[in-house]
């Protein structure tokens, strides 16, 4: 029990501060844009492993464009090793267009689980208080368990686990990968397929 406690705190407070790292390592989130085939993804993961950096998180889905499919990827990195990253990744023949940005470049969100005791939510109101200070929203009751889920940055998401796990009232913790959008108005790739687009006409001719 002491164990899964301790893993459930590990999990947590991992990397809390989305700014910077100890030995001066950053958060950097990476938009890969590809054509949908197989095996496109192993060939991406591919390029972090050789260069042994953890991937942080990852959230693969099908993009505003027909055809394309957008990665989210986040990893803790340094700026030379993320742009050698996001070049070698941008030379696979599947890969449209490649992109690295910090945290204020993006709209970011993210999602959380929390699977809480229901007698301990129940003897305590405080629980229930500190889920709505956290702008949470209870999903689930039943008698043995009650569901809270979360969306928004990672920090939030992270601040409402360590609350709620000060009650003891905790069963399972867990956050989705990041999604997000550039504050731009249309698909970063968009410009580029343009681009391409034009180029081929003009070969064309």
């Amino acid at each position: 029990m002491e164990n899964n406690k301790n893993n459930k705190q590990k999990q947590a407070t991992r990397h809390t501060s989305h700014k910077t790292a100890s030995g001066g390592l950053k958060l950097f989130t990476l938009l890969v844009y590809s054509e949908n085939v197989a095996g496109i993804l192993n060939q991406i993961t591919a390029v972090f492993t050789r260069r042994q950096v953890n991937i942080e998180s990852l959230n693969v889905s099908a993009s505003s464009i027909p055809g394309v499919h957008k990665y989210t990827i986040t990893a803790w990195s340094d700026e030379d090793q993320i742009i050698k990253i996001t070049r070698q990744i941008e030379k696979k023949i599947d890969v449209v267009k490649a992109n690295y940005f910090t945290d204020d470049q993006l709209f970011i969100r993210e999602a959380g689980l929390y699977k809480l005791q229901t007698d301990l939510v129940l003897q305590n109101p405080e629980i229930s208080r500190t889920v709505r200070r956290h702008d949470a929203t209870i999903t689930e009751v039943n008698p043995v368990y009650t569901i809270v889920m979360k969306n928004g940055k990672t920090d939030d998401i992270i601040s409402l686990y360590r609350a709620l796990d000060e009650f003891g009232c905790v069963l399972q913790y867990t956050r989705s990968g990041r999604i997000a959008v550039t504050r731009g108005t249309q698909e970063q790739v968009s410009e580029f397929l343009d681009q391409r687009e034009k180029d081929n006409d003009n070969r064309s001719f």
